[in-house]
């Protein structure tokens, strides 16, 4: 329970203390300043508490965005202030000041608006939502107060809530396709008290059933997936937009929003895979290509956001260009729809499915992801290369936890770092992809088995430890995670398919599959400043170099079958300890309450 103090003297016919109920408070009154401290006081710390003023005119909108989103520990609107456990000491200080300052007189001004004004002066961070058309005031007199009814009576603040619903950026398919209808099923879900994450495990579950249906091969299979991959990606627009209808964020509910995203991708692809073998066309390689091409794609996307959001000095000719563009409304769309975002990605994916075959279905999104790869990665480059900015410790370090370095390559990397202190600037994205090309290569151009590919991957090793040595602060070294992760993902791809045997391809996809969730997991963390995974996980699983070295022992030394068996064990263990570690992680998470405001690409 959350408990509102309504401050000042009351007004007759006032809706306030009606509108603070419905929002879920316990409303008491305090007639001056000593007795609402007495009251604040009186309110158990792990509760939240508001300080309203009687005289308070606005939408009840206004009060939810103003005192009930999680995921401030101080929030204000004109005329109310509200805290959360972990914003409750400074507030309580601040009305400690301002009862010795005002002698506990009765209230006259806004208190709130004083405590405010104090949270300010003592540099405390204070949430101030955009409240836009919707009426938040303290009106002063009684015509002020005619006034202010009657702007509260020109603005409907269940359509702003349900406009605001919508994210503000979003791809053209989603924008015209879904957010019209999706809004008011995430309305319809709110009235009926379900929460976000129950819709985004109704998403999961009908994507899966989507994944089975094209799993059994037929024609009508394939239809009957993409329909359902279609309303999986409908509900997932929902989840989000029930979020901030109803302000329910959640750290748990950010992390299964974007986890599931990848599970319900990952697992179609596979179950057209399936259903393609049932035709007797094995198109496993292209299902693990597009996953690889994927997961490469968002790491980009989080490394380049990473090495730049909290950039000082940050000025670059392409970024002016591309605001610039922004500014023409057709070429927005267009630049949105050509690096083919999720709502796009998806649609294409059920057409496909249901028209053609699941050959022709990755074809066209290799060709389509492949292309919006390009075409992004260029751009973020040349802004890279054309910017003026200091890259900060905090980025610097949000790029060696993305960078997933094992034990092998932090201890090359210990033992290069002086050496590495008189090396240029673009040295680490470099041998990154100098090592990951020669490993992938040599996996590539020699036949199975063949014990080069051991010595490539030793190279491997050291480039890796050489491209960590120093803090990754260059113009380019937000390439660097990605270019690892190309390397990894990339030499079990083609080592699988070398081995040529039954099972290994799908063995392969599953390795990458819980790989790659270790990956983004780590991304989930940083991204809600929770921290990145635990040292102790990074070096159970050997890091990447670990793994890709292991990985090129165990096809040197064993025949195709066993590498197969291995991969799938290998696979296994990797799935099930970060798993069970994440589980336990974002399950008992402290970090602040977040919603993920969509996938980069």
């Amino acid at each position: 329970m959350s408990t509102a103090i309504l401050t000042g003297q009351p007004v007759p016919g006032s809706s306030i203390e009606a509108d603070l109920r419905s929002l879920g408070f316990d409303v008491r009154s305090a007639a001056d300043t000593a007795e609402a401290e007495t009251l604040l006081a009186a309110v158990p710390g792990e509760e939240r508490v508001a300080l309203v003023d009687a005289r308070f005119v606005g939408h009840v909108h206004a009060l939810r965005l103003g005192l009930t989103d999680p995921r401030f520990p101080l929030a204000a609107i004109p005329g109310a202030v509200t805290a959360q456990p972990a914003g409750r000491q400074a507030l309580t200080r601040a009305m400690a000041r301002e009862n010795s300052a005002g002698g506990g007189t009765t209230l006259v001004d806004s208190l709130a608006d004083r405590i405010l004004t104090a949270l300010d002066t003592d540099g405390t961070e204070v949430h101030r939502p955009e409240l836009g058309s919707l009426v938040a005031t303290v009106p002063a007199d009684p015509q002020a107060r005619n006034e202010a009814r009657q702007a509260l009576t020109d603005v409907d603040d269940e359509a702003v809530r349900l406009k605001s619903a919508v994210k503000s950026r979003d791809g053209f398919f989603t924008t015209y396709c879904i957010s019209p209808y999706s809004r008011y099923i995430a309305r319809w879900c709110a009235r009926r008290g379900l929460t976000p994450n129950q819709v985004t495990t109704a998403s999961l579950i009908t994507a899966l059933i989507a994944a089975a249906c094209a799993a059994t091969g037929t024609r009508g299979g394939f239809v009957a997936a993409g329909v359902l991959l279609i309303a999986s990606f409908v509900l997932d627009c929902t989840d989000g937009q029930l979020a901030r209808y109803s302000l329910q964020y959640s750290t748990l509910g950010a992390w299964l929003d974007a986890t599931f995203d990848r599970a319900k991708e990952y697992a179609y692809y596979a179950g057209l895979a399936l259903g393609a073998a049932r035709g007797g066309d094995d198109v496993w390689a292209l299902a693990l290509g597009a996953m690889v091409l994927q997961s490469c794609r968002h790491v980009v996307d989080f490394s380049f956001n990473e090495a730049n959001h909290d950039a000082t000095a940050n000025t670059s000719p392409t970024a002016a260009l591309s605001d610039k563009l922004d500014s023409v409304g057709w070429t927005v769309w267009v630049r949105r729809m050509i690096v083919l975002p999720i709502g796009e990605r998806w649609a294409m994916i059920a057409v496909l499915t249901a028209a053609t075959t699941p050959r022709i279905t990755f074809y066209a999104l290799l060709i389509g992801c492949a292309f919006a790869a390009t075409y992004t990665t260029a751009g973020r480059v040349l802004r890279s290369l054309t910017r003026k900015a200091r890259r900060t410790d905090r980025a610097a370090g949000a790029l060696a936890d993305l960078a997933d370095s094992g034990p092998l390559a932090q201890g090359f990397a210990e033992a290069l770092k002086k050496p590495a202190r008189g090396l240029p600037g673009f040295t680490a994205p470099v041998v990154a992809l100098l090592g990951g090309l020669a490993v992938v290569l040599t996996g590539a151009l020699t036949g199975f088995g063949a014990p080069w590919v051991i010595v490539a991957a030793v190279a491997y090793v050291l480039t890796s430890g050489l491209a960590v040595a120093r803090p990754l602060k260059g113009a380019l070294d937000w390439l660097v995670p990605p270019f690892l992760r190309a390397a990894e993902y990339g030499t079990v791809l083609v080592l699988a398919a070398r081995a040529d045997v039954n099972g290994a391809l799908p063995a392969a996809f599953g390795l990458v599959a819980a790989v790659a969730y270790h990956h983004y997991d780590t991304v989930y963390r940083i991204r809600g400043n929770a921290g990145a995974s635990p040292a102790w996980l990074v070096r159970s699983i050997g890091g990447h170099e670990g793994r890709t070295l292991l990985v090129t022992v165990l096809a040197a030394l064993l025949t195709a079958s066993q590498f197969t068996v291995a991969l799938t064990a290998l696979a296994v263990a990797v799935a099930l300890v970060v798993l069970v570690e994440s589980i336990r992680f974002w399950v008992s998470a402290g970090a602040p309450a977040v919603h993920d405001e969509g996938e980069p690409a």
